[in-house]
């Protein structure tokens, strides 16, 4: 298995627990080995420990401290890097990649390209792939997955109204495009990133390097 976790980043220190400390991005941390997949759990463990305010959040300066042998990826549209280009702030952007490049390395850095038909996704890719060509950072195209069948998104409607408190009637409620973040084959996403062809090669190349084993019946 791949080893992973999407962690909630707090802009400052993570302790911080008020309003004005209350933003923060996501990011995708996978384990390469046992030692990553330990220190990974040290993160997720402080996230909620000491670092839980709506949201189990974690800083920078933890992050660096517990980075070795874990694979980053800059997140969905919720990630620091994606966030800076929607609020067209490209010199943050660039900052922000790198600071997460300075800190995990060329090998274990990567900036993540998603489609799912939303015109901020349009502009974040554009802005991620220059980002590629000026820093040298390799790309990786991922899915989000929210169900597994494409017609499964009606339930899934349903599920966060539910969760939301709205009904299925009202505009305002939480919505994702209908039937767009289901698990798609291999087949598929090669024909949604036809114009990313390593971002697609890096999707296995990073599987490979992931080899956490985990023993099972052995509490020692």
């Amino acid at each position: 298995p791949i080893i992973g976790c999407e962690i909630y980043l707090a802009e400052n220190d993570h302790k911080i627990k008020n309003l004005q400390n209350k933003r923060y991005y996501h990011l995708i941390l996978l384990a390469k080995n046992n030692n990553g997949y330990k220190n990974l759990v040290k993160i997720v463990s402080k996230a909620y420990i000491e670092g839980y305010y709506y949201k189990p959040r974690i800083d920078f300066e933890t992050l660096k401290k517990y980075k070795d042998d874990i694979i980053a990826l800059s997140a969905c549209l919720n990630g620091e890097i994606s966030q800076r280009i929607l609020e067209n702030e490209n010199e943050k952007a660039y900052e922000a990649a790198k600071k997460y490049l300075y800190v995990f390395g060329k090998e274990n850095f990567y900036l993540e390209v998603q489609n799912h038909g939303l015109k901020e996704q349009k502009k974040v890719n554009q802005s991620l792939l220059q980002i590629h060509k000026d820093l040298d950072i390799e790309l990786v195209c991922t899915n989000d997955v929210h169900y597994i069948e494409k017609e499964d998104y009606k339930i899934h409607n349903i599920i966060i109204c539910l969760q939301t408190g709205k009904t299925i009637e009202e505009d305002n409620k939480m919505s994702y495009i209908p039937g767009e973040f289901f698990l798609r084959s291999e087949e598929q996403m090669k024909d949604l990133f036809k114009d990313y062809p390593e971002a697609i090669e890096n999707t296995k190349k990073i599987a490979e390097m992931c080899n956490v084993e985990l023993e099972f019946g052995n509490l020692h």
